[in-house]
């Protein structure tokens, strides 16, 4: 009987060199001698393949980075900004099939299936983040503004992968490039900046409208 990482690498191999997931099911666990039983006890189709490749990618990182002793030390941007560098590193070991994947399982304005389960865990990963840069005060707590933080993350984590699988500089140093102007320019947005002091003064100022009546000349 097959196992799941057999199943699994035989999947890689066919649509890497054929660049086109298998007919079927049927034909696919025939070209293995495995029976369809031995194929669905593992997974329920291919895409499940596809997302089980995604989801291990991106938990593996999330462990990896978490180990670092420095990472307590670590501000909330340099934990997003260690996240990124670290998980194209680890895509590097994937991206013939990062490549294939996307590609063929591209949105226009939706998260593509793939990344079905690698959403929920990036979301609560930066999530957790997030809560501990507001509660340091490294990033500034706005009514109904906080809660979408994760929301621009997740679009930098969208932008960031799909800018890597058409980078073809050397080393993808571009793509490091665009994790730090894309993370930083976001997390300058998440902190205090001259407009949270104007909104402040335009609450203290509405609160206390009867006493600046008063003080008219």
């Amino acid at each position: 009987m097959a196992t799941a990482q057999q199943i699994r690498k035989a999947y890689l191999d066919y649509v890497l060199t054929n660049n086109e997931k298998p007919k079927s099911v049927y034909i696919f666990v025939k070209k293995l001698k495995i029976t369809e039983t031995d194929f669905y006890q593992f997974f329920s189709s291919f895409e499940s393949i596809e997302k089980t490749i995604w989801f291990e990618l991106t938990f593996e990182t999330i462990n990896k980075i978490k180990e670092q002793e420095v990472w307590p030390q670590y501000t909330a941007r340099e934990k997003i900004l260690s996240f990124f560098y670290s998980y194209l590193e680890n895509l590097k070991n994937e991206r013939s099939f990062v490549i294939y994947s996307l590609k063929n399982h591209r949105g226009k304005f939706s998260t593509p299936d793939v990344l079905a389960g690698v959403k929920p865990i990036f979301e609560n990963f930066a999530q957790e983040i997030i809560e501990e840069g507001l509660d340091s005060g490294e990033l500034a707590e706005r009514r109904f503004l906080s809660k979408r933080y994760k929301d621009a993350l997740w679009i930098q984590f969208a932008f960031i992968v799909n800018f890597w699988i058409n980078d073809d500089s050397e080393g993808f140093e571009k793509s490091d490039e665009a994790i730090e102007k894309g993370i930083n320019v976001t997390f300058d947005l998440f902190q205090h900046s001259p407009i949270d002091n104007l909104l402040e003064y335009g609450k203290f100022l509405s609160r206390n409208g009867k006493f600046a009546e008063k003080m008219r000349f």
